[in-house]
């Protein structure tokens, strides 16, 4: 097929739109597995097991694959030919992942990774931008599992969600939580957790636990004799849970009407203290004894008042307490680790309490749940390096982010979370949740992996931009970068010139020292010589969870979302290192 491109007002240029052959790996899989270039459903069997490392695939599984090949003219009735075991390999049924729900989700809730979003309700920057539930439906719908509101008064005796002390708009507590009601469970049946940073006076508490309970009814889940440690993603299928600090009573009554006198969370605290520029002594008391519900603010607090005046029906909803205990985190390490806590702590909290308390971070996530945030100073809504919760091996269950966003580390979370059939739960490696307290952290990991990647080639990006997308002159120059499991290094194909059906056939090999931790990253540019190369896919994948074999490999555009049709063809194998088997 011709494709003309106009150069100027007199001339043409004119590039031939050629057809995609298949890979020589591909050809001589298809003769090795085919008996007189017909693919029987018995030998297509023979394939996925083999080939594939399909070792449980079953007659059905052959049967879904011929049925999807049938209405083009290139089926013959007894079995697949090699156009049609290409179309195969190239379709939907043939991804590196599972889309199925695999690992064990019995185990404690502190025992998985937890898809979680940071300031749910923001549709952009953390400054000035729309408050919405339009952002937390789509959370939700790319399977986040927790959501974090802010809650604020506001006139009527009203509650709302915004960023405090922001030129943010507001957005009301009863339509984020009817759309948390609505799309919670769409994706995934597996448990939502709210995490509420509350600012609201007694009454307004009590409003909230109201609005709670009349929204959710049966979803909602109430702590009562049920020990959360025990409970786990299975168990709270389809249930609710509440985060947040336990309530204390105002102090004065006539100030529960006060907007500027709410108290103020300890991360809204500790974002504000980062954009003056003050230093944070993490051990110190005087960054540390912060509550989820801040000091009260100079001239309103009493000496010797009761801190443990509750509200038992706001109270009573609080699946999982939150806080920063006085003491400063050494405290934290110490308490009960029967006990299921919430510790919140940013980014350079973590980095910074890792240096000296790396064992016992790892030790106290082992019952506990752990949550890193972005820093206050990040008001474009940019995310930090997620492997700061998890590669170096902390075992942070909620490494929160801004997911209206994009870019690399958004793209390596969206990978990690890609396993598990992307129901927004992934197990923690065993080395993170065994009895014994022997590992560290700070100590590199032996090389357990060896992954081999091969680039064959790719399609579809001809239906998804128009035709002068990358270049108004020519077809694109398309490479593909391969970001290293640690995310430090970028391997590169070479340019394929003028083509909208690059053939790259390059390998790739790389060493991974713990493959649950470790995500590969696949970005396709088109090459510009004359500027900063053009945006055409990428997607990130959990190594562990790769399937073996050659496989089509969907990509996605800045913000995750799925190309209908531009992939690549790739080849995965993952083995023991040599030292390993030894």
């Amino acid at each position: 097929m011709e494709q003309p491109f106009r150069v100027c007002i007199f001339c043409i240029r004119t590039f031939i739109h050629r057809v995609l052959e298949p890979p020589d790996d591909v050809k001589k899989l298809f003769q090795d597995y085919s008996q007189n270039g017909i693919m029987s459903m018995d030998d297509l069997l023979n394939f996925l097991s083999k080939v594939q490392g399909q070792n449980n695939a079953k007659e059905d599984d052959a049967e879904a694959i011929f049925n999807t090949l049938k209405h083009l003219n290139i089926f013959p009735r007894k079995g697949l030919n090699l156009e049609a075991f290409y179309r195969y390999l190239l379709g939907d049924l043939n991804t590196p992942l599972s889309p199925c729900v695999h690992q064990d989700m019995t185990a404690p809730l502190a025992h998985y990774f937890m898809y979680t979003g940071h300031n749910s309700y923001l549709s952009g920057n953390q400054l000035s931008s729309e408050s919405s539930v339009r952002p937390i439906k789509k959370a939700l719908q790319n399977g986040v599992r927790v959501i974090e509101l802010d809650l604020w008064p506001a006139r009527n005796n009203d509650v709302v969600v915004r960023h405090g002390r922001t030129l943010t708009t507001s957005v009301k507590l009863l339509r984020c939580l009817r759309a948390i009601k609505e799309f919670a469970f769409e994706v995934s049946e597996y448990p939502v957790v709210i995490t509420f940073e509350d600012h609201l006076t007694a009454d307004l508490q009590d409003k909230v636990a109201e609005m709670v309970t009349k929204t959710f009814g049966d979803m909602l889940y109430r702590p009562e004799t049920d020990e959360l440690e025990k409970l786990s993603p299975e168990s709270l299928k389809k249930k609710i849970l509440i985060s947040t600090k336990p309530p204390r009573e105002y102090l004065e009554t006539q100030d529960s009407n006060s907007p500027h006198k709410s108290e103020k969370s300890s991360e809204e605290q500790g974002g504000d203290e980062k954009l003056r520029s003050s230093t944070i002594n993490l051990f110190s008391c005087s960054s540390m004894c912060f509550t989820k519900q801040d000091q009260i603010d100079e001239g309103e607090q009493v000496q010797g008042e009761d801190e443990e005046m509750t509200i038992p029906k706001y109270r009573d909803l609080i699946a999982i307490p939150s806080g920063k205990p006085k003491g400063g985190l050494e405290e934290w390490l110490r308490i009960d680790e029967k006990d299921v806590r919430r510790l919140s702590l940013s980014e350079q909290e973590l980095e910074k309490a890792t240096r000296t308390h790396g064992k016992d971070i790892v030790r106290i996530t082992k019952n506990n749940l752990l949550r890193v945030y972005p820093k206050g100073t990040r008001l474009d809504s940019s995310n930090y390096d997620p492997f700061v919760g998890w590669k170096h091996g902390h075992g942070a269950q909620m490494v929160a982010f801004n997911m209206q966003g994009y870019g690399r580390p958004l793209w390596i979370m969206q990978g990690m979370f890609r396993a598990n059939g992307g129901c927004g739960y992934v197990k923690k490696p065993d080395f993170l949740l065994r009895e014994k307290d022997d590992f560290d952290p700070s100590v590199s990991s032996p090389v357990y992996k060896i992954l081999k990647v091969k680039i064959y080639s790719g399609e579809g990006w001809h239906l998804d931009f128009r035709h002068t997308h990358f270049d108004p002159y020519s077809p694109p120059d398309f490479l593909v970068g391969i970001v290293g499991v640690d995310a430090c290094e970028t391997s590169r194909t070479q340019v394929v010139k003028n083509s909208w059906l690059p053939e790259w056939n390059k390998e790739f090999k790389f060493e991974v020292a713990a493959p649950e931790l470790s995500v590969l990253g696949i970005e396709v540019s088109d090459d510009d010589k004359y500027g900063s190369p053009d945006f055409a896919g990428q997607t990130y994948l959990p190594i562990s969870e790769l399937r073996t074999g050659i496989r089509a490999v969907p990509l996605h555009d800045r913000r995750g979302v799925r190309y209908k049709s531009a992939r690549l063809l790739m080849r995965f194998d993952l083995k023991d290192s040599p030292e390993c088997s030894e």
